[in-house]
């Protein structure tokens, strides 16, 4: 249970179950997905987390674009939005960057990353791209040096053009729709599989994320969504294309990654 009390429901709030009922077919085609039970050996478990890490790493990306709009993130400070909204995204940017896991602090990109390196993942890309990153390249040469694999560099070009030319409302429907509300369905999905049994950090991330993300943090972005869009119908069909973008990225993205496992 939530301790954010919203009782905004899809059968209670009109914006939100239209938006769901445009983008159920895309939804869909991302949750149905073969990908998941393909995973159930270890090469295979390998080759995916080589490319979706770099979902997960471009995941903080699109939250610390929202954070740094809905709060101020600027000095000198002024106080600057929504309470509520600041106290929404900034209590989901806590755990995210800062998860309180086996006895310690972490960021779920990290975390991952301790993931790949228990289950022979290569890491070699990952860390090559987050080492030009760090060092002021820009995007598309960083994923371009680093040899970033094709699904996943196509995969977080889409997302930084939805950071870069998206509304606020738009990049937080995404946020919600295509991240938050689908990671639940997508990871139980995995977690199901045997062959995930023998590496427990991937099974914390995903039991973390099928808990908090279902349990807390769709909620508290729905909440954002609709706040940001209110009864504006310009901003829900804004919102909504978006998520479609996001939705078709994230499936172009399990085909790429289902083609490299054969």
């Amino acid at each position: 249970m939530s301790r954010y009390v919203w009782n905004l429901t899809q059968e209670g709030h009109e914006g939100i179950a239209r938006a769901r009922s445009v983008m159920e077919s895309a939804r869909k085609e991302v949750t149905a997905h073969p990908i998941y039970q393909r995973i159930s050996e270890r090469e295979h478990l390998a080759t995916f987390m080589a490319h979706h890490a770099f979902a997960v790493w471009d995941f903080m990306s699109l939250l610390k674009s929202l954070q740094r709009e809905l709060t101020c993130v600027d000095v000198p400070w002024v106080p600057r939005g929504s309470t509520v909204a600041r106290r929404l995204i900034n209590d989901i940017v806590l755990v995210e960057e800062s998860d309180e896991l086996n006895g310690g602090f972490t960021s779920h990109f990290e975390l991952y990353r301790a993931a790949m390196t228990e289950a022979g993942a290569d890491t070699t890309r990952l860390d090559a791209f987050i080492g030009l990153i760090s060092e002021g390249h820009d995007l598309p040469a960083a994923l371009k040096v680093a040899q970033v694999p094709d699904p996943a560099a196509e995969f977080v070009t889409t997302t930084f053009e939805i950071i870069a030319d998206s509304p606020l409302h738009s990049r937080a429907a995404v946020f919600a729709f295509s991240r938050e509300d689908l990671i639940p369905d997508m990871f139980d999905q995995v977690i199901k599989e045997e062959g995930t049994d023998s590496f427990p950090l991937f099974r914390d991330y995903l039991a973390r994320h099928i808990e908090v993300d279902g349990e807390e943090h769709t909620p508290m972005a729905l909440q954002m969504v609709a706040d940001l869009c209110a009864n504006n119908e310009t901003r829900w069909q804004e919102a909504v294309d978006t998520v479609l973008l996001a939705l078709e990225a994230r499936s172009r993205l399990w085909d790429g990654i289902t083609e490299a496992m054969s």
